[in-house]
């Protein structure tokens, strides 16, 4: 009797470690769920409201931008169970409240903030940091910038002096472009090795739009995005404009999946 018990447990413990094996198996693609939001700083809905909005999504990371300062993404954090956030210092056009922000369910290490130069309004920027999803390290940027051409604005200076400068494989740039796919300010970033969730998902964005959501007859089609760099292999599984009964901001909130294949991390 004692014999089958122990070898009942040998055979159980076997098939946990090749359960655990299974699970960190190299072969099997990391799925990262990424959100982007334009708040308007807060103006039509405190960040519980938001933070509970956003909980069905079960994300991994968020990107805000026209965010407040202070503790305003801890406060979101908090109601999704995504405790590490990081804010930027610079406040979009010099405006109250519109900063760029972080908010991830794991830890962020190399914190940073990029401006970016061009024409339009001014100072723009792109908060940056990097965590591990599954195991994964990818790095994150959130940005808020102007409208503008290919060579003259905020998108050239991220496209050209901010992107290349990365280092780590995967990458994501989620935010308020205030451009559309197929504007030239877009096609530059795309043309330094990005990729817009939209396509993947096939998404006809001529027919829809992220602002405004306040006043929809005055909308500028989609002007939100969801970015990944080509050269990590990933696609996006799933994703879309979160639609809302009574809009939280004059923009939409819009969110993806991306998956990531896991050859080459480290």
């Amino acid at each position: 009797m004692k014999a089958i018990q122990l070898l009942t447990i040998v055979v159980a413990s076997v098939c946990g470690a090749t359960l655990c094996l299974a699970a960190l198996s190299p072969d099997k693609p990391a799925t990262i769920r990424v959100a982007s939001y334009n708040v308007e700083f807060s103006r039509s809905a405190t960040p519980e409201q938001i933070g509970e909005m956003f909980k069905p999504y079960k994300l991994d990371i968020i990107g805000f931008n026209e965010a407040p300062d202070g503790d305003w993404t801890a406060r979101v954090g908090k109601v999704l169970g995504m405790p590490y956030s990081f804010v930027g210092k610079t406040s979009s056009a010099n405006h109250k409240d519109k900063y760029k922000t972080i908010l991830s369910r794991t830890p962020l290490e190399g914190t940073q903030e990029h401006e970016l130069t061009g024409r339009g309004w001014n100072p723009a920027s792109a908060v940056r940091a990097t965590t591990k999803i599954e195991g994964v390290p990818f790095a994150f940027y959130s940005l808020h910038i102007c409208k503008s051409g290919a060579n003259d604005g905020h998108a050239s200076s991220l496209a050209t002096k901010v992107l290349p400068q990365e280092a780590t494989e995967r990458v994501i740039v989620v935010g308020d472009f205030n451009n559309n796919i197929g504007d030239a300010a877009i096609d530059t970033i795309e043309e330094a090795g990005f990729r817009s969730t939209w396509m993947d998902l096939k998404f006809d964005v001529s027919k829809k739009f992220t602002y405004n959501a306040l006043d929809p007859k005055k909308n500028l089609g989609v002007i939100d995005h969801i970015f990944y760099n080509t050269s990590a292999g990933a696609k996006t599984a799933d994703g879309g404009i979160i639609e809302l009964n009574k809009p939280l901001s004059d923009h939409k909130p819009i969110w993806a999946e991306i998956v990531f294949p896991r050859t080459g991390s480290q």
